[in-house]
């Protein structure tokens, strides 16, 4: 038998029945150390070696954090602040607004009181005054060829006008220097005598068939050029005039025409007379239609 061949036999078997072809596995065991107090102490050190050394990095990332985060406080704090103000500001300003807009509809009303007003001085003023458009210029014209052109006019009519019923003439002067055939303006002794005037200048229009012209005012030279006669209106009166003409040229309306200085217009004969007072009016009436 070689040495580490070692047979294992019951202690109560002979030698002879023991079987020494069988040779049970040769187990080797370790020693086991034991855990000593030693150890544990020392796993207790370090383990409160890392809880500090954690809590020493926790603690200065949060004194690195501090300052920032004191930062954002005050930043939304300066940010607060500020929206406040700018709060305040706001609804100051909303009531400087409304005190603005409060004020400048009353300066509009105002205005619109004061326009009428003027408007009805000028009207009052003008409401004996006709004039005559398109009249050629003659060269070294005076105050007396004018007043002759208004008596020449008044004879083609059958007006019967005498010096004594024009107070005054003039011509108007052109926007442009060139204009030659600017307006003359007549201002009558009564408003019975200008709306004479009108009616026998519409009637002779209307029964000639030469239409009132520049011979009619004794002119020689540009004898054919055609000349109308009104009553004076306003700036704002002749500003109505103009888009009143247009709803009838337009179609939309049948008549317009004026009156004592007011603008009037009808859809169809038996329709309403309408007064222009204002430009809006006029395009409400565009847009009803």
């Amino acid at each position: 038998m070689q040495a580490g061949d070692m047979s294992v036999c019951d202690p109560e078997t002979s030698p002879e029945t023991c079987n020494n072809d069988v040779t049970p596995p040769n187990y080797v065991f370790g020693r086991v150390r034991g855990v000593t107090t030693d150890d544990f102490d020392k796993f207790k050190h370090e383990i409160k070696c890392m809880i500090e050394s954690l809590w020493a990095a926790q603690q200065q990332e949060i004194k690195s954090i501090t300052p920032v985060l004191m930062d954002i406080k005050q930043t939304n704090a300066n940010i607060e602040s500020s929206i406040a103000l700018l709060t305040s500001q706001s609804a100051e300003l909303s009531k400087k607004v409304t005190h603005l807009e409060h004020k400048i509809k009353e300066s509009s009303e105002s205005i619109a009181v004061l326009e009428d007003k003027i408007e009805g001085m000028q009207l009052t003023l003008r409401k004996a005054n006709f004039e005559i458009k398109n009249v050629p210029k003659k060269a070294n014209e005076t105050k007396e060829d004018l007043v002759e052109m208004v008596l020449r006019l008044s004879t083609t009519i059958g007006a019967d006008l005498n010096k004594a019923d024009i107070k005054d003439v003039y011509r108007v002067r052109g926007k442009r220097e060139q204009q030659q055939n600017t307006p003359l303006i007549i201002e009558t002794s009564s408003t019975l005598v200008k709306t004479n005037i009108l009616r026998l200048c519409k009637a002779f229009n209307v029964k000639s068939k030469s239409k009132l012209c520049a011979k009619h005012l004794g002119f020689r030279v540009s004898e054919d050029t055609p000349i109308f006669v009104s009553e004076q209106l306003t700036a704002k009166g002749s500003r109505l005039h103009f888009l009143a003409r247009d709803l009838v040229k337009s179609n939309q309306y049948k008549y317009c025409w004026t009156a004592y200085g007011r603008v009037y217009i009808r859809k169809t004969d038996n329709s309403p007379i309408i007064v222009i007072k204002s430009e809006s009016q006029v395009q409400q009436l565009i847009n009803n239609d």
